[in-house]
């Protein structure tokens, strides 16, 4: 029998996408839009407000393409937090013109596949921010949710734990020489949600999405047993560029 491999588990993660209803949007009047965004802003304020405390982490993002308008991302110490944010979005007048195309709730995790068994990482400062991050404030992300395969012999969960140790070090090669390029959370969902990992890849540069990616892809992990959901890329919002977009002006997303 494969032995299963030790995780670190620091905040929880909810991944929560939202589609506008613009007909709907614009029947309301400007005043009653006004006030509807006044709403959302105490709101988002709230929201972000944890991260001066580094008791939580929240970003905004407009997302390109039909299957999201935005992305709002909550990372907090428990679900609890979680299931009281999505209870207060809910009741925003914000949320009465949208719909919940997608949501994502999972956990931060680091593996012990390259730790060595001899050391305690939790006794590391640079390990814990790991587990428990504040969103970099780049331009761009990109998310998707990802499985490893369980198919005849290429499935992942009955290779030993020596062989899966020695692939992910490959793998996290090719992660590392993105190092200052794309920065990734990685959250754990076995038991959470449909997926078994989410990936949240942050950037300044959408191409290095593309590029990591694709490199990966040709990496024995991926080739073999990776298989992949849907993927959203967005474009980081400030308060400013969500209330020009609400207010029918064009964003700068620069």
């Amino acid at each position: 029998m494969s032995q299963a491999v030790k995780t670190y588990e620091g905040w929880f993660a909810y991944h929560d996408f939202r589609k506008i209803d613009w007909n709907k949007w614009k029947s309301i009047s400007p005043s009653g839009r006004q006030e509807i965004i006044l709403e959302l802003l105490d709101a988002i304020a709230e929201f972000s407000s944890v991260e001066n405390n580094n008791e939580g982490s929240f970003g905004q993002y407009a997302i390109l393409g039909h299957k999201a308008d935005l992305l709002f991302l909550h990372l907090r110490p428990n679900i609890d937090e979680l299931n009281d944010i999505k209870t207060k979005f809910n009741k925003l007048g914000f949320a009465g013109i949208t719909s919940n195309p997608y949501s994502y709730l999972s956990v931060v995790e680091l593996s012990s596949y390259t730790i060595d068994p001899d050391t305690d990482p939790l006794s590391d400062p640079a390990f814990r921010e790991r587990l428990q991050p504040i969103l970099p404030k780049t331009q761009y992300t990109c998310f998707y949710p990802m499985n490893k395969r369980r198919l005849g012999e290429d499935n992942w969960y009955r290779i030993s734990v020596d062989e899966r140790k020695k692939m992910m070090k490959s793998h996290g090669v090719i992660g590392r020489s993105y190092s200052g390029k794309v920065r990734q959370i990685i959250t754990g969902s076995i038991g959470l949600d449909d997926w078994e990992w989410g990936v949240s890849l942050f950037s300044d540069d959408p191409l290095y999405f593309k590029k990591l990616i694709t490199e990966m892809r040709f990496d024995e992990v991926s080739a073999r047993f990776g298989e992949f959901g849907s993927f959203y890329v967005g474009c980081r919002l400030t308060n400013e560029m969500l209330s020009s977009m609400l207010n029918d002006k064009t964003p700068d997303i620069r």
